[in-house]
């Protein structure tokens, strides 16, 4: 366990470890970033004492095609768990709270991002990444709108390390049924954390095309389902707009 209080990147510190044999469970901690990233290598704002942010060695063949769903609904159930605050999941891997402002609109909580390594064996880890706004932050103007934290929604303080007692149990939970291979008790829980996945409308960009449709589930694989006027896509990557 590594417990830096200010880094460039927790997933950073965890692929280096895992790069140098590092167990699976090994986690990087720290309550800083100067270089957290999302998908599509966008910065994750990481003030001091703003939040946490968590990276975990994986290791299990079992686990590692399911581990970012696993991950979502961990931090979720996590979350709640420690705070009372009821969140949802937005496919592939953001938490979110509903936003007063409007029935669609949805406030980003916390991310996951998953990467790994392959061999002449296949994929030899995963680290498991995990961005947890705690505390109220003085947020880009870009991200103001679209952010939001679990002291701002409950409006009271919340103890981080509850929080991250929380997640790290529920992911042991959930990596566990994945290795017992109840994968579908994982995909069921992720489904029922995540509404927007059926009825919602998006739109996404394919071969320089843009396509919209609306939500129908998620797959076996975890590709979102889209409903189109001429049947159903299947998107496993990408940026999708929602509505």
């Amino acid at each position: 366990v590594v417990f830096p209080c200010d880094t460039a990147s927790t997933n950073d510190i965890a692929i280096a470890l895992a790069e140098r044999g590092a167990s699976e469970g090994t986690l990087a901690l720290a309550l800083a970033q100067t270089a957290g990233r999302g998908r599509h290598g966008r910065e994750w704002f990481s003030p001091p004492g703003a939040g946490l942010y968590i990276s975990v060695v994986c290791r299990t063949p079992a686990i590692l095609s399911t581990l970012t769903l696993a991950g979502g609904v961990a931090v979720a159930d996590g979350i709640t768990r420690a705070t009372g605050l009821p969140v949802a999941i937005k496919w592939p891997n953001d938490v979110v709270v509903q936003d007063t402002a409007g029935p669609r609109k949805r406030r980003k909580l916390a991310g996951i991002l998953a990467e790994g390594a392959a061999g002449p064996a296949g994929m030899q880890y995963v680290v498991l990444g995990c961005g947890i706004n705690i505390r109220l932050a003085d947020y880009p103007p870009a991200l103001a709108a679209r952010v939001t934290s679990i002291e701002h929604e409950l409006g009271r303080t919340v103890e981080a390390a509850l929080v991250l007692a929380e997640v790290l149990v529920a992911l042991h939970e959930q990596t566990d049924a994945l290795i017992a291979g109840k994968r579908h008790e994982v995909l069921a829980r992720w489904r029922a954390l995540s509404p927007s996945a059926s009825g919602t409308r998006v739109e996404w960009t394919a071969d320089g095309t843009t396509h919209s449709g609306a939500t129908a589930g998620i797959d076996e694989d975890g590709a979102l389902r889209v409903r189109t006027s001429t049947g159903f896509e299947r998107i496993i990557a990408g940026e999708v707009v929602w509505y």
